[in-house]
């Protein structure tokens, strides 16, 4: 059975009002994140963590081949972040940043490439 006969579209977040507060808001934020380098543990670590959870729910949904790949990258994001910020690790803010943008992107071109949903047995939960 194909992602489409599972329904799959009709159950992914992406096309959905829910973006702006679970992707667009944090990705802003972590831009942000980039430029007030006081304020990037506040900015990023809920940021990450929002972005990081809705990929997970949103993979687990609908099968979205990027959100596999997102999912756990923004989480690590997360804790990075934090472990910087308690001067656990010394990573800074712009590997961080480079790290989750080329993971992304990488995320992305699976998806250009595979098609935007992952080919999952059908006894997927």
């Amino acid at each position: 059975m194909n992602c489409e006969d599972r329904g799959c579209p009709k159950r992914d977040l992406i096309p959905t009002r829910v973006v702006v507060a679970v992707w667009y808001l944090p990705t802003l934020l972590v831009l942000a994140g980039l430029f007030a380098p006081g304020a990037r543990a506040w900015l990023w670590i809920p940021s990450f963590a929002v972005m990081g959870i809705a990929c997970l729910i949103n993979a687990r949904r609908c099968g979205r081949l990027h959100c596999f790949v997102t999912g756990p990258l923004f989480l690590a994001g997360a804790v990075a972040t934090a472990l910087d910020a308690f001067e656990i690790t010394n990573l800074g803010g712009w590997l961080i940043a480079s790290i989750v943008a080329v993971g992304t992107v990488v995320g992305y071109g699976l998806e250009w490439k595979h098609g935007p949903y992952a080919k999952l047995p059908d006894h997927f939960p």
